[in-house]
């Protein structure tokens, strides 16, 4: 139990870095395309970094932030297709799911 909790832990960790690292990346990319295209084209001032993160961050709100087409969240899609497959299942394979994800995620 301690193991899964520690492996747990580290890949917490690890999603967290890569997420950071992504969006430092993104941000620098972002940033760098503002300040070499747009005062030359544009004649918009240069931006720093947080004013680039603060864009990415707006235009996800704006334009990406709700899901995708088809409406509902990938989680929400995700639980209906799970429900629809539990439903056509026998009950003798409704047990083996069972079993496998108590030895997959141990007694909580």
């Amino acid at each position: 139990m301690k193991q899964y909790k520690i492996r747990r832990a580290a890949k917490f960790l690890g999603y967290g870095l890569l997420f950071v690292g992504l969006a430092t990346l993104v941000g620098f990319i972002v940033m760098t395309l503002w300040n070499n295209l747009l005062p030359d084209i544009l004649g918009v001032k240069s931006i720093t970094f947080w004013q680039a993160l603060g864009l990415l961050v707006l235009t996800r709100i704006l334009f990406g932030g709700h899901g995708g087409p088809g409406g509902g969240s990938r989680k929400q899609r995700w639980k209906q297709r799970m429900a629809e497959r539990w439903q056509h299942l026998t009950p003798e394979q409704r047990e083996q799911m069972k079993a496998k994800w108590k030895e997959r995620c141990g007694n909580q």
